[in-house]
Protein backbone atom coordinates (compact mmCIF):
# COMPACT_ATOMS: atom_id res chain seq x y z
CA UNK A 1 0.00 0.00 0.00
CA UNK A 2 0.94 3.29 -0.31
CA UNK A 3 4.27 4.08 1.18
CA UNK A 4 4.69 7.60 3.35
CA UNK A 5 8.87 8.36 4.17
CA UNK A 6 8.13 11.12 7.02
CA UNK A 7 11.69 11.43 6.74
CA UNK A 8 12.67 11.52 3.33
CA UNK A 9 9.52 13.78 2.93
CA UNK A 10 8.32 11.22 0.25
CA UNK A 11 5.36 9.31 -0.71
CA UNK A 12 5.22 6.59 -3.29
CA UNK A 13 1.87 5.07 -5.10
CA UNK A 14 2.08 1.47 -6.59
CA UNK A 15 -0.46 1.39 -9.72
CA UNK A 16 -1.02 -2.31 -11.51
CA UNK A 17 -2.50 -2.75 -14.69
CA UNK A 18 -4.29 -6.24 -14.96
CA UNK A 19 -6.04 -8.23 -17.05
CA UNK A 20 -5.68 -11.57 -19.38
CA UNK A 21 -3.16 -12.30 -21.88
CA UNK A 22 -2.55 -10.09 -24.76
CA UNK A 23 -5.57 -7.33 -23.37
CA UNK A 24 -3.61 -4.66 -24.31
CA UNK A 25 -1.91 -4.12 -20.68
CA UNK A 26 1.93 -3.29 -21.98
CA UNK A 27 0.51 -1.61 -24.98
CA UNK A 28 -1.80 0.73 -22.25
CA UNK A 29 1.43 1.68 -20.46
CA UNK A 30 3.63 2.06 -24.07
CA UNK A 31 1.09 4.58 -24.99
CA UNK A 32 1.27 6.78 -21.67
CA UNK A 33 5.09 6.49 -21.71
CA UNK A 34 5.14 8.02 -25.20
CA UNK A 35 2.56 10.52 -24.39
CA UNK A 36 5.04 11.71 -21.81
CA UNK A 37 7.32 14.43 -21.87
CA UNK A 38 10.79 12.63 -22.55
CA UNK A 39 12.51 14.87 -20.15
CA UNK A 40 10.07 14.15 -17.47
CA UNK A 41 9.52 9.90 -17.57
CA UNK A 42 11.29 7.13 -15.84
CA UNK A 43 12.80 4.05 -18.25
CA UNK A 44 10.93 1.29 -18.84
CA UNK A 45 12.18 -1.87 -17.68
CA UNK A 46 10.64 -5.69 -19.43
CA UNK A 47 11.63 -8.63 -18.63
CA UNK A 48 11.15 -11.19 -21.10
CA UNK A 49 10.58 -15.02 -21.35
CA UNK A 50 10.11 -17.63 -23.99
CA UNK A 51 6.36 -17.88 -22.81
CA UNK A 52 5.43 -15.18 -21.97
CA UNK A 53 6.04 -11.32 -24.00
CA UNK A 54 6.06 -8.76 -21.02
CA UNK A 55 6.45 -10.81 -17.26
CA UNK A 56 7.19 -7.95 -15.53
CA UNK A 57 6.79 -4.07 -16.70
CA UNK A 58 7.89 -1.43 -15.05
CA UNK A 59 6.48 1.93 -16.15
CA UNK A 60 7.57 4.93 -14.20
CA UNK A 61 7.74 7.04 -11.80
CA UNK A 62 6.53 10.03 -12.31
CA UNK A 63 7.20 12.38 -9.62
CA UNK A 64 6.19 16.10 -8.58
CA UNK A 65 6.71 18.17 -5.70
CA UNK A 66 3.43 19.41 -3.04
CA UNK A 67 3.51 23.02 -1.45
CA UNK A 68 4.47 20.77 2.20
CA UNK A 69 7.32 19.99 0.25
CA UNK A 70 6.29 16.18 -0.20
CA UNK A 71 7.71 14.41 -3.84
CA UNK A 72 4.77 12.03 -4.64
CA UNK A 73 6.26 9.04 -6.87
CA UNK A 74 3.66 7.07 -8.87
CA UNK A 75 4.92 3.73 -10.07
CA UNK A 76 2.94 1.50 -12.48
CA UNK A 77 3.08 -1.56 -13.04
CA UNK A 78 1.96 -4.63 -15.78
CA UNK A 79 0.83 -8.33 -14.54
CA UNK A 80 1.63 -11.49 -17.09
CA UNK A 81 -1.61 -12.65 -18.39
CA UNK A 82 -0.63 -16.16 -19.14
CA UNK A 83 -2.57 -18.70 -16.64
CA UNK A 84 0.85 -20.37 -15.65
CA UNK A 85 2.31 -17.08 -14.37
CA UNK A 86 -0.36 -16.40 -11.43
CA UNK A 87 2.15 -16.67 -8.85
CA UNK A 88 3.72 -13.41 -9.92
CA UNK A 89 1.17 -11.79 -10.78
CA UNK A 90 0.06 -12.21 -6.71
CA UNK A 91 3.86 -10.91 -6.45
CA UNK A 92 3.19 -8.07 -8.93
CA UNK A 93 -0.31 -7.05 -7.04
CA UNK A 94 1.43 -7.05 -3.81
CA UNK A 95 1.18 -3.66 -2.03
CA UNK A 96 -1.15 -2.02 -4.87
CA UNK A 97 -2.61 1.78 -4.15
CA UNK A 98 -5.30 0.92 -7.70
CA UNK A 99 -5.55 -1.50 -10.10
CA UNK A 100 -7.00 -0.72 -14.04
CA UNK A 101 -8.57 -4.05 -15.49
CA UNK A 102 -8.14 -4.01 -19.25
CA UNK A 103 -10.15 -5.99 -20.22
CA UNK A 104 -10.70 -7.48 -24.50
CA UNK A 105 -13.41 -6.26 -26.19
CA UNK A 106 -13.79 -9.70 -28.43
CA UNK A 107 -16.75 -11.89 -27.81
CA UNK A 108 -14.27 -14.81 -28.02
CA UNK A 109 -12.38 -13.44 -25.22
CA UNK A 110 -15.10 -13.44 -22.49
CA UNK A 111 -14.38 -16.37 -20.74
CA UNK A 112 -10.88 -15.07 -20.15
CA UNK A 113 -11.70 -11.96 -18.90
CA UNK A 114 -14.05 -13.90 -16.78
CA UNK A 115 -10.75 -15.89 -15.29
CA UNK A 116 -8.63 -13.33 -15.12
CA UNK A 117 -11.25 -11.12 -13.01
CA UNK A 118 -11.62 -14.14 -10.40
CA UNK A 119 -7.95 -14.41 -10.77
CA UNK A 120 -6.98 -10.61 -9.86
CA UNK A 121 -9.79 -10.51 -6.93
CA UNK A 122 -8.39 -13.85 -5.13
CA UNK A 123 -4.65 -12.47 -5.24
CA UNK A 124 -5.93 -9.05 -3.98
CA UNK A 125 -7.69 -11.02 -1.11
CA UNK A 126 -4.27 -13.60 -0.64
CA UNK A 127 -2.23 -9.91 -0.44
CA UNK A 128 -4.72 -8.76 2.50
CA UNK A 129 -6.36 -6.40 -0.03
CA UNK A 130 -9.82 -5.21 0.65
CA UNK A 131 -11.30 -6.32 -3.61
CA UNK A 132 -14.45 -4.27 -3.20
CA UNK A 133 -12.19 -1.07 -1.11
CA UNK A 134 -9.40 -1.07 -3.86
CA UNK A 135 -9.93 2.20 -6.35
CA UNK A 136 -10.39 0.02 -9.62
CA UNK A 137 -11.74 1.01 -13.32
CA UNK A 138 -12.57 -1.31 -16.23
CA UNK A 139 -10.94 -0.70 -20.08
CA UNK A 140 -12.64 -2.63 -22.52
CA UNK A 141 -9.83 -2.25 -24.98
CA UNK A 142 -9.81 -3.63 -29.02
CA UNK A 143 -12.51 -1.26 -30.05
CA UNK A 144 -10.94 -1.11 -33.17
CA UNK A 145 -11.41 -4.39 -33.48
CA UNK A 146 -14.33 -7.17 -35.06
CA UNK A 147 -16.73 -8.76 -32.86
CA UNK A 148 -16.43 -6.56 -30.04
CA UNK A 149 -19.22 -6.72 -27.46
CA UNK A 150 -22.13 -3.60 -27.46
CA UNK A 151 -21.07 -0.84 -25.07
CA UNK A 152 -24.49 -0.84 -23.89
CA UNK A 153 -24.25 -4.93 -23.10
CA UNK A 154 -20.65 -4.16 -21.58
CA UNK A 155 -21.74 -1.65 -18.92
CA UNK A 156 -25.47 -3.50 -18.23
CA UNK A 157 -22.83 -6.17 -17.44
CA UNK A 158 -20.43 -3.95 -14.95
CA UNK A 159 -22.55 -2.07 -13.10
CA UNK A 160 -21.08 0.16 -10.82
CA UNK A 161 -17.68 0.00 -11.96
CA UNK A 162 -16.41 2.27 -14.16
CA UNK A 163 -16.09 1.01 -17.47
CA UNK A 164 -13.97 2.66 -20.43
CA UNK A 165 -13.81 2.23 -24.33
CA UNK A 166 -10.16 1.81 -25.75
CA UNK A 167 -8.22 1.17 -28.51
CA UNK A 168 -5.08 1.23 -27.04
CA UNK A 169 -2.76 0.64 -29.95
CA UNK A 170 -4.40 4.36 -31.28
CA UNK A 171 -3.51 5.50 -27.91
CA UNK A 172 -7.41 5.92 -27.60
CA UNK A 173 -9.00 5.82 -24.25
CA UNK A 174 -5.45 5.18 -22.46
CA UNK A 175 -5.25 8.56 -21.03
CA UNK A 176 -9.27 8.82 -19.66
CA UNK A 177 -9.08 5.19 -18.10
CA UNK A 178 -5.63 6.18 -16.36
CA UNK A 179 -6.76 9.91 -15.14
CA UNK A 180 -9.97 8.15 -13.47
CA UNK A 181 -7.81 5.67 -12.03
CA UNK A 182 -6.09 8.62 -10.77
CA UNK A 183 -8.75 10.14 -9.77
CA UNK A 184 -10.15 7.39 -7.30
CA UNK A 185 -6.63 6.51 -6.35
CA UNK A 186 -6.57 9.77 -4.40
CA UNK A 187 -10.27 9.92 -2.98
CA UNK A 188 -9.28 6.46 -1.49
CA UNK A 189 -5.86 7.98 -0.27
CA UNK A 190 -7.53 11.26 1.07
CA UNK A 191 -10.79 9.02 2.92
CA UNK A 192 -7.95 6.83 4.45
CA UNK A 193 -4.89 9.20 5.44
CA UNK A 194 -6.37 12.81 5.12
CA UNK A 195 -4.01 13.35 2.23
CA UNK A 196 -5.42 17.07 1.76
CA UNK A 197 -4.85 18.16 5.07
CA UNK A 198 -1.50 16.69 5.66
CA UNK A 199 0.35 16.85 2.57
CA UNK A 200 -1.26 19.88 0.91
CA UNK A 201 -2.07 18.19 -2.15
CA UNK A 202 -5.99 18.30 -3.06
CA UNK A 203 -7.24 16.43 -6.05
CA UNK A 204 -6.94 18.77 -8.64
CA UNK A 205 -3.36 19.39 -7.41
CA UNK A 206 -2.76 15.46 -7.52
CA UNK A 207 -4.22 15.47 -11.45
CA UNK A 208 -2.14 18.42 -12.47
CA UNK A 209 0.87 17.23 -10.64
CA UNK A 210 0.49 13.68 -12.71
CA UNK A 211 -0.66 15.23 -16.07
CA UNK A 212 1.64 17.96 -16.59
CA UNK A 213 4.29 15.67 -17.57
CA UNK A 214 2.31 14.70 -20.55
CA UNK A 215 2.36 16.69 -23.50
CA UNK A 216 -0.56 18.35 -25.01
CA UNK A 217 -3.38 19.59 -22.89
CA UNK A 218 -4.22 16.14 -20.86
CA UNK A 219 -6.34 18.04 -18.46
CA UNK A 220 -8.54 18.53 -21.23
CA UNK A 221 -8.03 15.16 -23.08
CA UNK A 222 -8.16 13.09 -20.27
CA UNK A 223 -11.46 14.30 -18.85
CA UNK A 224 -13.48 11.04 -18.01
CA UNK A 225 -15.92 9.15 -20.76
CA UNK A 226 -17.46 6.79 -18.77
CA UNK A 227 -19.71 4.56 -20.68
CA UNK A 228 -23.45 5.54 -20.84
Amino acid sequence: MVQINMAAREIVLKIVYYGPALSGKTTNLQQLHAMMDAGSRGNMVTLDTADDRTLYFDFLPIQFGTTSGFAVKLKVFTVPGQVMHKSTRKVVLAGADAVAFVADSQRSSASANAYSWRDMEANLKSNGIDFDAIPKVVQFNKRDLPDIKPLAEIRAAWGSIPTYPAAAVRGEGVLETFRELLRRTYRNLDSKHSFATKFGVSEEDFLKGVFAHFKGDPAESAEPAELV
